[in-house]
């Protein structure tokens, strides 16, 4: 698993994570051990590198 940290969280349910070399897309749905209003700006988190259909995301996100 990477580390990274939330850099933005929107209200229409997605965000993107600062992983040192660049931003990652996640969505709510990639969230493992908490909900979306759960988590905020600045938070630690682990999660896998994956592809989707418009690129490089994160996926199975859980808090560190």
């Amino acid at each position: 698993m990477s580390h990274g940290t939330i850099k933005k969280l929107t209200d229409r349910g997605f965000g993107f994570i600062d992983t040192g070399h660049g931003d990652l897309f996640f969505h709510q749905s990639a969230l493992q051990n908490a909900t979306y209003e759960e988590r905020h700006e600045g938070q630690s988190v682990e999660y896998d590198e994956g592809e989707s259909p418009k690129g490089r995301c994160a996926e199975n996100v859980s808090v560190v």
